[in-house]
C-alpha cells in the first residue's frame, strides 16, 4: 500500500506521487493564505487612509452647513442629505422591480424559455453597463425632455443600477431553495404565490437582504449617472424635481480643487460613505442573525 495510517490520525505516503499531492496542497495552501493577507491589507490600508485624512473633518459644522465657497468653513449637509434621498428613492425604485423579475427568472421557468432568456440577457447586460451610459440615458429620456437636472433623474438613474445586481441574487437564492419546500406547500393546498411569497422568499430572505445590500454599495459612490442627471447644489434642496447636492459629486469637484478646506471636505465625504456602507452591512446582518434564533 502507498499510505498507512499513523497513530497522529494523518496518513504517511512512501510514494512519489504522495509526496507530490502533499507539496501541491502546501503549495496551494500557501497561495491562498498569501491571497487573503495581500487583499486584507489592501483593504485596510485603504480604511487607513481614509480614516487619517477624513476623520479631522467629522466636525459638528461638517453636518449642519451646506457647500460654501473656499475658505468660508462650509460643511456637507446638503450633499448628505441628497445622498440619502436619492439612494433611498433609487433603492425604493429598483428593489422592488429587481426582486419581482428575480421571482419571475427562477419560479416561472415553464413558460417560454425564449422570453425568459431575453430577460436574463437583458439583465446581466444592465449589470455589466458603465454606469456613465445610464446615466446619459436618463438624461436623453428624463433631462432634457423636461429641460432641467433634478434629483429624481438621478434617483432613476441609480434604480437601474440597482436592478440587475437583485435580479441576479434573487433569483439564485430562490433556486437554492429545495423544491422539496414548494412541493410540501402545494400538497398542503397553498397557492402559488403564497408558496413563493412565505415559503420561498422566506427561506432565501438573508440573500435577497444580501443582494439588495450589494445593489446599495454599489449606488452609493456613483458619480457619472449623477453629473448627468442630478448635476449637484451648492444649496440647500431636499426636492426630487430640483437640481440635488451628492456626496460622490461632491468628493468629485472637492478632490481635485486647489483649495486645502475642499480637499478635506472630500476626504471627509469618502469616510462618510464607506461608513455608511458598513454601518448598514453589521446593523442588517445583526438583525438577520437575530431573526434567525
Amino acid at each position: 500500500m502507498s499510505a498507512t495510517p499513523c497513530t497522529s490520525g494523518r496518513w504517511q505516503g512512501n510514494s512519489l506521487s504522495d509526496m507530490r499531492r502533499r507539496m501541491v496542497d502546501r503549495v496551494a495552501t500557501g497561495l491562498c493564505w498569501a491571497a487573503t493577507v495581500l487583499v486584507l491589507l489592501m483593504l485596510f490600508s485603504i480604511l487607513f487612509v481614509l480614516v487619517r485624512n477624513g476623520v479631522g473633518g467629522l466636525r459638528w459644522i461638517t453636518f449642519v452647513h451646506v457647500t460654501l465657497p473656499p475658505g468660508q468653513g462650509g460643511g456637507l449637509a446638503n450633499a448628505i442629505m441628497g445622498s440619502l434621498i436619492q439612494t433611498g428613492l433609487a433603492v425604493l425604485i429598483g428593489a422592488p422591480v429587481g426582486l419581482l423579475v428575480g421571482i419571475y427568472l427562477a419560479e416561472f421557468t415553464a413558460t417560454d424559455g425564449r422570453f425568459i432568456n431575453l430577460v436574463r440577457f437583458i439583465s446581466d447586460l444592465l449589470l455589466s453597463a458603465p454606469s456613465i451610459l445610464v446615466g446619459l440615458f436618463i438624461y436623453m429620456i428624463v433631462v432634457v425632455p423636461t429641460g432641467h437636472f433634478s434629483g429624481m433623474a438621478g434617483a432613476l438613474a441609480l434604480s437601474m443600477l440597482v436592478v440587475p445586481v437583485v435580479v441576479r441574487t434573487t433569483e439564485d437564492m430562490l433556486r437554492l431553495v429545495p423544491l422539496s419546500m414548494r412541493e410540501a406547500a402545494i400538497a398542503l393546498g397553498a397557492p402559488r404565490w403564497r408558496v413563493i411569497l412565505f415559503v420561498c422568499l422566506r427561506a432565501a430572505r438573508d440573500g435577497v437582504a444580501t443582494g439588495i445590500l450589494l445593489a446599495l454599495a454599489r449606488v452609493s459612490g456613483e458619480t457619472a449617472p449623477l453629473l448627468f442627471t442630478s448635476l449637484g447644489n451648492m444649496n440647500w434642496s431636499v426636492s426630487p424635481a430640483a437640481p440635488m447636492a451628492s456626496l460622490p459629486v461632491t468628493i468629485y469637484q472637492y478632490a481635485g480643487a486647489a483649495y486645502e478646506d475642499w480637499t478635506a471636505l472630500a476626504w471627509t465625504g469618502a469616510l462618510l460613505i464607506t461608513a455608511g456602507i458598513l454601518m448598514i452591512n453589521i446593523t442588517v446582518r445583526l438583525g438577520l442573525g437575530r431573526n434567525r434564533k
